[in-house]
């Protein structure tokens, strides 16, 4: 198993001809520009000095309404489209609004989708998600896992939905010749997440749970599960910097893992965060409810191979999203 304090090898210098560069002028559209991945990918962009970011908010443009997601494209006409949007949640979310999850996003890729191509955008990310490959997958996962067993129940709609959209983005390929591509990031965290008490994935989950029993000076805090199953987490501004590596560097119509490359049980990850907010409380594990997926951690070889690494150990990032839970905590998404 990896280390606890993740991964801080830098960046390597890519030695590939880059396929596609980002410019000052390129016009690119971020779809869930306000979302965790999203607002990191906005930047990242920034950083790079890109000039023109459309970034609609769901107030001002319904992904799922497929006329106003058409006028928007056609109107803005952007050169790169990144779909960072999506109907997310925990196991309890995806099992208990399973229609719902399956629902939302396909509706959402589909509509950014066939817009961008009446619109004739070239270059397009679909972010996926590590939940597509089979329960008992050989670990580390490689791509060609998808589709070779059945998936896990509790999140298996949402896995459906972005299955079809791997299999969307390889259909316009075919078909209209265009660079469109597919990420499948693994677990993300960062500043920014969805801290609502149900509905919320484990790492903003157990921050809230955590902070909340220090404040109130609860003697435990009951954590879902037995703690044992492994699971492998990636910083928010990491998997940013590889959407933007992949713009540059990747056109391929297979889909491509984006991982830490490092595990860590939900029990010793519960721990760390612990450590993080300074509670001194015990540790509880109710194991009547699920535990998911017993072990998920991506094969990162093939974008290691193209020239990317994370950068930020796991300790690292979650005391800077605890930072910015305490900074945000009477606005942030899910109060």
């Amino acid at each position: 198993m990896g280390s606890l304090f993740g991964d801080t090898r830098k960046n390597p210098m890519s030695t590939l001809a880059p396929v596609f560069t980002l410019q000052p002028h390129t016009r690119v559209m971020v779809a869930g520009a306000r979302g965790l991945v999203g607002s990191a990918v906005v930047r990242k962009l920034r950083e790079r000095g890109v000039d023109t970011i459309l970034q609609p908010t769901s107030t001002e443009l319904d992904l799922t309404q497929r006329d106003a997601v058409f006028s928007y494209v056609t109107t803005h006409t952007p050169d790169v489209v990144v779909d960072a949007a999506a109907k997310v949640g925990g196991i309890h979310a995806n099992a208990t609004y399973p229609a719902q999850f399956l629902s939302d996003n396909i509706q959402i890729q589909v509509n950014l989708m066939d817009a961008a191509a009446e619109a004739d955008v070239d270059k397009f990310v679909f972010l996926g998600s590590s939940c597509i490959y089979p329960k008992f997958a050989p670990q580390p996962i490689p791509e060609s896992s998808l589709m070779t067993g059945d998936l896990e129940p509790t999140n298996s709609a949402y896995a459906v939905a972005k299955i079809a959209g791997i299999e969307q983005v390889k259909a316009h390929r075919t078909q209209y010749n265009r660079s469109w591509i597919s990420a499948m990031p693994t677990n993300i965290y960062g500043p920014g997440d969805n801290f609502h008490p149900e509905n919320s994935h484990v790492v903003p989950a157990l921050i809230r749970r955590i902070h909340e029993a220090k404040r109130d000076q609860l003697p435990a805090v009951t954590i879902w599960g037995s703690g044992t199953p492994l699971r492998e987490f990636l910083y928010s501004e990491d998997l940013a910097d590889a959407i933007i590596f992949l713009i540059e560097h990747y056109d391929q119509a297979d889909h491509i893992n984006v991982g830490s490359g490092q595990e860590v049980s939900i029990a010793d990850l519960a721990g760390t965060i612990v450590d993080v907010v300074g509670y001194e409380g015990e540790l509880l594990f109710d194991t009547s409810k699920p535990d998911g997926t017993p072990r998920k951690l991506l094969d990162n070889s093939r974008i290691e191979q193209l020239g990317w690494t994370p950068k930020t150990p796991l300790r690292d990032g979650l005391a800077t999203t605890y930072q910015w839970f305490l900074d945000n905590e009477d606005t942030f998404r899910g109060k």
